[in-house]
C-alpha cells in the first residue's frame, strides 16, 4: 500500500489525539495552540488587513471570516450533540469569505472568534459521555466524533493561521 494521502494523515492525527486527550486536557490544547492566532492576524498590517497578495490569495480578512465560518458551523454542530445526544447529518466546510459585517480590524475578528469558541469549550468542559457519536464532516476527513470535530477545527485554524502569516510577510508585517 503506498504513502497515506495528507487527508489520511491528518484524519490519522486527529482520531488519535482526540481520543488519547482526556476532555479538559483537549479544551487546553485547543485553546493554548490556536491563541497564536490573535497574533498572526495583528501582525498583518491594518491598512492592508483587506488586500490580497496576489489576485488569486485570500485576503487576511477573508482568511479570519472562513475561519469563523467554520468555527460557527463546528461549534453549532458539537454544542447540537452534545445538547440533544444525536448525531448530526452533515457539518461541511464552505468557501464564504464574505465579511460577517462590521468587522474592521484584526482585533475585531479576534473578538468575534473568542465570543464562538470560548462558550463552546466551555461546553465542552461539561460534557460527559457522546464519546462515539458522529458527524458527517464531509468524504475528505470522514464522520468524526464531536471530540474528534473540535480537534479538527483546531487543525483548521493552525492551516489558516498559516495564511495570516503569509500575508503579514508579504506585506512586511
Amino acid at each position: 500500500m503506498g504513502q497515506p494521502t495528507e487527508a489520511q494523515r491528518v484524519r490519522g492525527y486527529i482520531l488519535t489525539q482526540a481520543n488519547k486527550l482526556t476532555i479538559p486536557e483537549l479544551v487546553s490544547k485547543v485553546r493554548t495552540d490556536t491563541a497564536p492566532l490573535r497574533e498572526a492576524a495583528a501582525s498583518v498590517p491594518e491598512d492592508r488587513f483587506f488586500d490580497r497578495p496576489a489576485s488569486e490569495d485570500w485576503s487576511a480578512a477573508e482568511v479570519f471570516t472562513h475561519i469563523l465560518d467554520m468555527n460557527d458551523r463546528g461549534a453549532d454542530a458539537i454544542q447540537d450533540i452534545l445538547d440533544s445526544a444525536r448525531p448530526l447529518a452533515a457539518v461541511a466546510d464552505c468557501d464564504d469569505r464574505r465579511n460577517p459585517g462590521g468587522l474592521k480590524h484584526a482585533e475585531d475578528f479576534w473578538q468575534a472568534y473568542l465570543a464562538k469558541r470560548e462558550p463552546l469549550l466551555e461546553r465542552v468542559l461539561l460534557a460527559r459521555g457522546m464519546n462515539t457519536l458522529r458527524s458527517k464532516s464531509g468524504p475528505r476527513f470522514g464522520d468524526l466524533t464531536w471530540r474528534e470535530w473540535l480537534l479538527f477545527m483546531r487543525v483548521h485554524d493552525l492551516d489558516h493561521m498559516r495564511q495570516l502569516q503569509t500575508n503579514a510577510a508579504h506585506f512586511g508585517g
